[in-house]
């Protein structure tokens, strides 16, 4: 996994389980350099699809509690990946998806730091109370590039361009009423038909230029904004939202809105809590891997602390569902969240 060291090596360092390693840069999500045709941005450091493979593999054979399943496969044939960590069936169950759109990679790359962390004793008793299950790149055919469309337009450099969409120039995240791709038809029938899950975080990335109260975001959340959605599920979504606004906005380099999302069924957030009546959370990390808009890539001298906040609020929400405190968030918060705007060009 030489690629994956180098890449934290280079992006500065994590938070895990209380554990602060120095970073080198102050508020480096929110004022980080924006990719302006000096800025570098190299895929090469970037976990590929086989050395994801592989290090799952290998933290399984390392980890008594982790079991990993194939769900299916993507549209190029690559195997789909569950990680799962179910110590008791009647434990509440919280679902982290990744990935849908494979030029959104930052969370991957800290969804499988996380996993790292939960073979560690920093979460020792924490996965008696509560089961988790992680989706560590569900498009990775667009994250290969290895799709059937140019990318010569993309901005990044490297070994390989990431695009949002799939191998058929499909986006997966419009995909959750008709399922008609293997990706989604996997994560649906292996993954949320088969499990009795209670809470679900899905994480993206947004375009680099948001901003809330005048200053540049780290990321934004929504919960569920669909009229159909029971408003018992929207309640514990805002608290799953509370969690981690908790978390990650006091901080000093985070700094959260409310993402301006829509209303349709076709999109994870929405979708599955009607179907499936799971409460679910969306959380957009500042900037993208590759694009061929040049406003949505970040410059990667933020990829440490991206992934860090990724860690930090898988961490959070997987503590506060298993020792109960969820339960007790207040979500006044979301009442006078702004919600984020576009930074115009100066």
């Amino acid at each position: 996994m030489n690629k994956r060291l180098l890449t934290l090596s280079l992006t500065g360092a994590l938070i895990i389980g209380g554990t602060i390693f120095t970073s080198p840069v102050v508020n480096a999500v929110g004022n980080g350099p924006n990719y302006n045709g000096n800025e570098q941005i190299n895929t090469s450091i970037l976990t590929t699809y086989d050395e994801m493979v592989d290090y799952l593999q290998t933290q399984e054979a390392k980890q008594d509690q982790m079991e990993l399943e194939v769900i299916g496969q993507s549209t190029k044939g690559r195997d789909l990946y569950l990680v799962k960590y179910v110590s008791n069936p009647e434990n509440p169950t919280i679902l982290f998806l990744t990935q849908q759109h494979g030029n959104e990679q930052l969370t991957t790359e800290g969804a499988l730091e996380f996993i790292k962390h939960l073979g560690t004793g920093k979460t020792k008793g924490v996965l008696d109370n509560v089961n988790v299950l992680i989706v560590p790149m569900l498009n990775p055919d667009g994250a290969m590039g290895d799709v059937d469309f140019e990318l010569d337009d993309y901005i990044a450099g490297g070994d390989r361009h990431l695009t949002r969409y799939n191998a058929v120039g499909e986006d997966l995240n419009r995909d959750h009423v008709n399922k008609i791709f293997p990706e989604t038809q996997a994560l649906h029938n292996n993954v949320l038909r088969a499990y009795d899950i209670d809470y679900m975080i899905d994480l993206h990335h947004q375009g680099a230029q948001s901003e809330r109260d005048g200053e540049l975001v780290s990321g934004s959340i929504l919960y569920p904004t669909t009229e159909n959605a029971d408003p018992e599920v929207v309640h514990k979504s805002k608290q799953l939202g509370a969690v981690v606004f908790d978390k990650i906005d006091p901080t000093g380099w985070g700094h959260l809105g409310k993402y301006n999302g829509g209303s349709a069924e076709t999109i994870s957030r929405n979708g599955i809590s009607v179907e499936y009546g799971i409460s679910t959370l969306l959380f957009e990390m500042r900037g993208m891997s590759d694009h061929f808009y040049e406003s949505y890539v970040l410059g990667q001298k933020s990829n440490g602390y991206l992934i860090k906040q990724t860690v930090n609020t898988l961490d959070a929400t997987v503590r506060a569902i298993s020792d109960g405190s969820i339960n007790d968030k207040d979500v006044a918060f979301w009442d006078t969240l702004p919600t984020q705007t576009t930074r115009t060009s100066e």
